[in-house]
C-alpha cells in the first residue's frame, strides 16, 4: 500500500506526528511519501482560469505542482493534514487544494482518485479542529475518493512532546481504528451513494456543459453515458 502525507506546515509538531503515525499503521516506512507545504509548493493560484478553460498544463504553476500531482496520483492513500490556523486549514494548504480547483467532479476529475481512500488530520490547542478538517475533506470528496476519514483532536498542547499520555492514547486508538477500515477496503473501495449521485448530476449537464475543456473531457471518458470511473 503507497501512502502520501501532505503536511499543511514545514513544521513537525503534533499535527505531523499523528499523521505520520496513521501512515506508519497502513505501510512500511519506504512506501511513504511526504510533502511539506510551503517547502514543497509556495504558490498562491492567481485566479487565471487557464486549468479550467486551456488545461492543467496552463497553470503558471504547473512545473512546481507536476512532482505532487504525480504523488498524488500513485497513491493507494492520501493524509493530508493541517494544525488549526483561524479556525481553518493553514493557507499554504488552502493555497494547494486551490490548484486542484480543476479536478474536481464538477469539471475534470482524475479516475484513479475513485480507488483511493483518504485521511484528514488536524490539531489544536483548543478549538477549531472540525471546520479544519472539513476544509480538507471537501476537496477529498469533490475529487472523487469514495472513503474519507476524520482523525482530529484538542491536544491542548503547543507541541507533541507536551502532549499527555492519555490524549496520545486515545489517537493511537482512533488511528488503529481507521486503519483497520482502510486495510480492509483496499482493493475494493466501496463508492457511496453521495459520490454516486453528485457524478451523476455532473454527468448530466456535462453532456451539454457551457466549459468546452470539460465536456470534452467527460464525452471522451464515456462518463456522459453509462460508463462510471469506478467500474
Amino acid at each position: 500500500m503507497r501512502v502520501l502525507i501532505i503536511s499543511g506546515t514545514n513544521h513537525k509538531g503534533s499535527t505531523y506526528n499523528i499523521g505520520r503515525i496513521m501512515a506508519e499503521k497502513l505501510t512500511p516506512a519506504e512506501n511513504i511519501g511526504e510533502v511539506f507545504l510551503p517547502q514543497d509548493f509556495d504558490e498562491f493560484c492567481c485566479g487565471c482560469t487557464n486549468c479550467f478553460t486551456k488545461g492543467a498544463e496552463k497553470c503558471p504553476h504547473y512545473a512546481k505542482l507536476a512532482p505532487i500531482t504525480e504523488l498524488i496520483d500513485a497513491a493507494d492513500v492520501i493524509i493530508l493534514t493541517s494544525p488549526v490556523y483561524v479556525y481553518h486549514c493553514t493557507g499554504q494548504m488552502k493555497a494547494l487544494l486551490d490548484h486542484y480547483g480543476w479536478r474536481w467532479m464538477a469539471h475534470r476529475p482524475e479516475e484513479k482518485m475513485f480507488s483511493k481512500q483518504a485521511v484528514v488530520v488536524a490539531t489544536a490547542a483548543g478549538a477549531g479542529v472540525k471546520s479544519t478538517m472539513k476544509d480538507m475533506a471537501d476537496s477529498c470528496f469533490f475529487w472523487g475518493i469514495p472513503q474519507t476519514y476524520k482523525l482530529g483532536r484538542a491536544v491542548a498542547a503547543v507541541d507533541w512532546k507536551s502532549v499527555k499520555p492519555k490524549i496520545k492514547d486515545s489517537i493511537n486508538k482512533k488511528a488503529d481504528s481507521i486503519a483497520k477500515k482502510i486495510r480492509k477496503r483496499h482493493g475494493k473501495v466501496p463508492v457511496p451513494l453521495k459520490t454516486k449521485g453528485f457524478f451523476k448530476i455532473m454527468s448530466l449537464i456535462q453532456r451539454n456543459g457551457w466549459n468546452k475543456a470539460d465536456v470534452d473531457y467527460w464525452k471522451e471518458k464515456g462518463w456522459t453515458g453509462s460508463k462510471r470511473p469506478w467500474k
